[in-house]
């Protein structure tokens, strides 16, 4: 018998605050690399929620917790197909514990994003058939 050894490699995202309350997010490689990023997303159709997140986000977003999360909410809504169902949110705020979102509080920003997105949908629609 011949025994084979898999090698562990892992993707991690570390978050954190410097001292002058600037917030960091760094994604780590299998191979030690490591890159900085505003917004990232890793795992299964990370990169498509990687994608939408360089398209749509901004430093004005960035300036806002209700936008960032709803910004994070219509990231994760482009892969997951049932709703807040499969989606869990935690906020991470300078000198402040971790905030996990629980399932209604979840629930009812899918639900307000998914209206405003059926909206701006609508007016896109109307604004195609004037022209």
């Amino acid at each position: 018998k011949q025994w084979y050894q898999r090698r562990v490699a892992i993707t991690a995202g570390i978050v954190g605050f410097d001292y002058d309350g600037s917030a960091h997010l760094f994604q780590t490689d299998p191979s030690g690399t490591y890159h900085e990023w505003k917004a990232n997303a890793i795992g299964r159709s990370g990169k498509t929620v990687r994608e939408f997140l360089e398209k749509h986000y901004t430093d004005e977003i960035a300036a806002s917790d209700e936008a960032c999360i709803k910004l994070t909410v219509r990231a994760l809504l482009e892969v997951v197909q049932s709703g807040g169902k499969n989606i869990e949110l935690a906020v991470m705020r300078k000198g402040q514990a971790l905030e996990i979102l629980d399932t209604k509080t979840v629930e009812k920003l899918v639900e307000e994003t998914e209206k405003e997105r059926d909206a701006e949908a609508e007016a896109k629609k109307k604004a195609a058939g004037k022209s």
